[in-house]
C-alpha cells in the first residue's frame, strides 16, 4: 500500500513536465514551415510566373507595328492590246511595289511600357499577402498540434495516476475503507480520458495533414514540432492608426491605383499623332519607271476619333476615385480588426496569467492536501477523486486558454502582417 501511494506522489510531481513529442523523422520549427511553404506552395509559384509574364510583356512594349509590303497591277487597261503600244500616252500600265511603315509616337510607347511594368508591383504585393494568409493558416495548425500534445501529456499522466488511485481504492475496499460507487466513477473517468486522447490524436492528425499540404508534401509525412513556443508581448503595444497600416493587400491596392493612373496616362497619349512612311515603285510598260515617297500622320484629335480615348480617360478617373475609397475602407477595417484582436489579447493574456499564478496552484494544493489526507486514512477516495477531477479540468482549461491566446496572437499578426 505504501509503495502504491509513493508512486501516486511521484506522478503528481511530474504533472508539469514537458510535452510528449510524436515519433517522427524530423523536427520542424515554424520558420522552417514558412520557408517550405514559400518555396513549394503552388499559389506562390503562380505569382512568380505571373510576374515573369508581365516582365516579358514589358520587354515588347516599345515594339512597332510590322511593315506592310504590297504588289499589284497598276492602271491596266481592259483591252490588253493597248499594252503593245509603246508610244501611246494612254498606256500607263505597270507593276506596283509598295512598302509602308507606321512609326508610333515615342511618348505613347513610354507610357505603355510604364503601365505594363507597373502591373508586376500589383502581383508582387498580392504574392506577399498570400504568403501572409498561408503563414497564418500554418500558425493556427502548428499551435493546434502544440496545445494538443500538451493536453495529451497531461491526459496520459492523469490516466496513469487514476489507475493507481483505482488500484489503491480496490485494495482498501477489501478492508471496507473505500466506496464501491466512487471506484466505478473513477473507472468511468478512465473511459472519458481515453475518449479525450482519441480526440486529441484526431487534432494532431488534422494539424499534420494541414501543414503537410501547405508544405506541398505527402500528407502522411511524419515530423515533430518545436515545443519552445514563446508568447509575444503584443498587449503592451499601442493601438494602430491608418497611417501605420502598411499591409501587402493595402499596398496592392495602392499599386493598382498607381497602375490605373499610368494606364490613364497611356490612354491620354492616344491624342498624340503617329507617323508613317510609304515608298512605292512602279515598273511601267509604256513609259519610264516611276516612284513615290509619302509621309503620313494620324489626326487623333478629330471629334469622331477623340471620343475613344477621352471616354476611357474619364472612366479611369472615376475608377481611381473608387479604388482610393476602397483603400481607405481597407485601412479602417485593418485598424478595427487589429485593435479588436489587441484588446482581446490583453484580456485573454490576463486570464492566462491568472491560471498560471492563482488557479492551477490552488487546485494543485487542494489535490496535494486530499492525497495527504488519503495517505493518512483521514480522507475519502471520493474527496480525492473530486480534487483530482477539478485539477485536471483546470489544467485543460488553462491549455484551452493558452490555445485562445496563441490563436489571437496569430490573428493579430495576420492583421498587422507580422512575420
Amino acid at each position: 500500500m505504501k509503495k502504491i501511494i509513493h508512486h501516486i506522489s511521484a506522478l503528481l510531481l511530474l504533472f508539469h513536465s514537458a510535452s510528449v513529442e510524436a515519433q517522427s523523422s524530423s523536427t520542424l520549427s515554424l520558420d522552417s514551415v514558412y520557408k517550405k511553404i514559400e518555396t513549394s506552395y503552388p499559389e506562390i509559384l503562380m505569382y512568380q510566373s505571373k510576374i515573369k509574364s508581365i516582365q516579358a510583356q514589358a520587354e515588347g512594349a516599345k515594339s512597332w507595328m510590322p511593315p506592310t509590303a504590297s504588289f499589284g497591277l497598276n492602271q491596266f487597261p481592259y483591252d490588253f492590246m493597248m499594252l503593245k503600244s509603246k508610244d501611246d500616252p494612254m498606256n500607263q500600265a505597270g507593276l506596283m511595289f509598295s512598302v509602308e511603315q507606321m512609326i508610333p509616337n515615342g511618348a505613347k510607347l513610354n507610357a505603355k511600357e510604364n503601365y505594363i511594368s507597373s502591373l508586376a508591383d500589383v502581383q508582387t504585393n498580392d504574392a506577399e499577402w498570400t504568403k501572409n494568409i498561408l503563414r497564418s493558416n500554418a500558425k493556427l495548425l502548428y499551435y493546434q498540434r502544440y496545445v494538443a500534445e500538451k493536453k495529451m501529456k497531461i491526459v496520459q499522466d492523469n490516466l496513469d495516476l487514476l489507475n493507481l488511485f483505482i488500484a489503491t481504492a480496490e485494495e482498501r475496499y477489501k478492508y471496507n475503507q473505500a466506496d464501491l460507487s466512487t471506484i466505478y466513477k473513477a473507472q468511468a473517468r478512465i473511459a472519458d480520458l481515453k475518449n479525450m486522447m482519441s480526440m486529441l490524436l484526431s487534432q494532431i492528425a488534422e494539424s499534420n495533414i494541414g501543414l503537410n499540404i501547405l508544405m506541398n508534401r505527402d500528407v502522411n509525412t511524419t515530423f515533430s514540432i518545436d515545443t519552445s513556443i514563446a508568447l509575444n508581448n503584443y498587449e503592451t503595444l499601442p493601438f494602430p492608426d491608418t497611417a501605420s497600416v502598411k499591409r501587402s493587400d493595402i499596398l496592392s491596392m495602392q499599386s493598382s491605383i498607381s497602375s490605373m493612373a499610368l494606364n490613364q496616362k497611356y490612354m491620354l497619349s492616344f491624342k498624340k499623332p503617329d507617323f508613317g512612311l510609304k515608298v512605292q515603285h512602279m515598273q511601267m510598260f509604256g513609259m519610264p519607271n516611276q516612284f513615290s515617297v509619302m509621309g503620313m500622320m494620324t489626326i487623333p484629335i478629330v471629334p469622331w476619333s477623340a471620343k475613344m480615348y477621352k471616354s476611357d480617360v474619364k472612366s479611369m478617373g472615376f475608377e481611381i476615385d473608387a479604388m482610393k475609397k476602397e483603400k481607405e475602407t481597407m485601412q479602417l477595417m485593418a485598424v478595427r480588426m487589429s485593435s479588436e484582436k489587441l484588446t482581446m489579447l490583453r484580456f485573454e493574456k490576463e486570464q492566462l496569467n491568472n491560471y498560471e499564478s492563482e488557479i492551477i496552484p490552488s487546485y494543485q494544493k487542494n489535490l496535494d492536501a486530499a492525497l495527504l489526507a488519503y495517505k493518512q486514512n483521514t480522507g475519502s477516495f471520493f474527496i480525492l477523486l473530486d480534487a483530482w477531477d477539478m485539477t485536471l479540468m483546470k489544467q485543460m482549461e488553462y491549455l484551452d486558454k493558452l490555445n485562445s491566446v496563441l490563436k489571437l496572437q496569430a490573428e493579430y499578426e495576420f492583421e498587422t502582417e507580422k512575420k
